[in-house]
């Protein structure tokens, strides 16, 4: 049951990192994957989306 939950918070570890990249590199990702193209908003939906995956991620972590 120990190693259940050493793998639970190795896998938040790793989508807290993940989303940390996604909000720091909102603008170059919107770029890369969906082009010019009201970059603005898909900016800030990477940024939100990646604020609540760490959030999230953070929980499971805390209280994994």
């Amino acid at each position: 049951m120990e190693i259940l939950h050493l793998i639970i918070k190795c896998l938040g570890l790793i989508i807290m990192a993940a989303s940390v990249v996604c909000v720091y590199d909102a603008r170059k990702l919107t770029n890369k994957f969906f082009g010019t193209s009201d970059a603005n908003s898909a900016t800030k939906t990477f940024k939100i989306v990646g604020m609540v995956l760490f959030c999230v991620s953070a929980a499971v972590v805390i209280w994994g």
